[in-house]
């Protein structure tokens, strides 16, 4: 038996670390890389960084196209940190909110040889810690790094864990009786690597053996909360509600997936993109993210866990459709939810449409 702890639960450190602002160490076969975010590095952590040697700023290929910089590996681009580059010029690279006054960044030389793999794993770490796309990455050939007491971990653990959706667990059910719905249970799952807790809230008693009527919705601070008129996420979650009352039974799932999987300070910014001019996605890309970076995995996981082996599913969206299926939940029908347009979202639902796919 031992108490130390396994490779999820060093990634749940190391992605709590990024958010604070501490650096992490990756280590694979010859070499390792001290890691930090680049939105909550400081001053004296980025000049430690430097003080070891050639520095570079992995930053994703979608950023790197809206800052013209050349994205030799592909996926993602190593933007080499000029010698004495303080921080204002790392997060001017990391963060497009100033992109339009200040355009030139550059030129930004980057790397094209050698391995990125320590690169591409510290990109995806940022963006499971719900921070910017963008890391500072010293590589320390030999396979050891500075940095004593910091979090370390191997590189192919981190891929692992991070390719995979986590284990969910059953935490607690309950009976919450809602306006939609007066015979509804509320179900908690709490992901094992430590991140956000899902819900499903069971309407009626729905047969096993029977498709059910289900609705993935991903939470929307700003829309199920504050009724933003900027999307249709509120009245998308209470028509669902409605009509999994009106039928008797229905599941809804409600996944802690702000923002199509970027967090709401991300979301936010992207709102601030939006206000300069940017549609959804464009926003998005400029972020250094994908158009939806969700997992639905999750919800197919929680639904198979509570009996469910076919969905009649409440949707627009054909993506959620195929990862269902993919994920060996049989979707036996499409329910469409066209509600919520306003004069404020209009041009939202249009870009969903056009360029991610929805059926609206």
């Amino acid at each position: 038996m031992t108490l130390a702890p396994d490779p999820t639960e060093l990634v749940a450190r190391a992605r709590g670390e990024l958010r604070m602002g501490v650096p992490v160490v990756f280590e694979a076969e010859g070499d390792a890389a001290l890691v930090l975010a680049a939105e909550t590095a400081n001053a004296a952590r980025l000049a430690g960084m430097q003080a070891l040697g050639s520095l570079d700023l992995a930053i994703t290929a979608r950023r790197a196209e809206t800052l013209k910089a050349r994205a030799y590996d592909g996926d993602l681009a190593r933007v080499a940190v000029p010698p004495g580059a303080g921080l204002d010029w790392v997060q001017a690279v990391a963060d497009p909110a100033d992109d339009l006054r200040y355009p030139m960044k550059g030129p930004l030389e980057t790397r094209r040889t050698g391995p990125a793999a320590l690169h591409r794993q510290a990109l995806a770490l940022c963006k499971a810690a719900r921070l910017l796309p963008a890391a500072l990455v010293a590589v320390q050939p030999g396979g050891t790094a500075e940095g004593a007491g910091l979090v370390r971990l191997p590189l192919a653990d981190v891929a692992e864990v991070l390719a995979q959706a986590p284990v969910l667990e059953h935490v607690v059910s309950a009976r919450v009786p809602l306006r939609a719905a007066q015979d509804a249970r509320l179900h908690v799952f709490r992901p094992a690597d430590g991140s956000e807790e899902h819900y499903a809230i069971e309407v009626g008693r729905p047969d096993r053996d029977s498709p059910v009527l289900a609705r993935l919705h991903s939470a929307c601070f700003t829309g199920d909360l504050l009724g933003s008129l900027k999307c249709d996420c509120g009245p998308q979650l209470n028509a669902a509600l409605a009509a999994m009352g009106a039928a008797g039974t229905g599941v809804l799932l409600y996944l802690q997936q702000e923002g199509r999987g970027i967090g709401l300070a991300n979301k936010m910014r992207a709102y601030a993109l939006q206000d300069q001019g940017f549609d959804t996605v464009e926003a998005n890309h400029r972020l250094g993210f994908e158009d939806d970076e969700r997992d639905f995995r999750l919800g197919a996981q929680i639904l198979q866990h509570l009996g469910f082996s076919a969905v009649r599913l409440l949707t627009n969206n054909p993506a959620k459709i195929a990862m269902m299926e993919r994920s060996g939940l049989h979707v036996a029908e499409r329910v469409p939810l066209k509600v919520g347009q306003t004069q404020e979202n209009t041009r939202y639902l249009a870009v969903k449409a056009a360029k991610s796919g929805h059926l609206l």
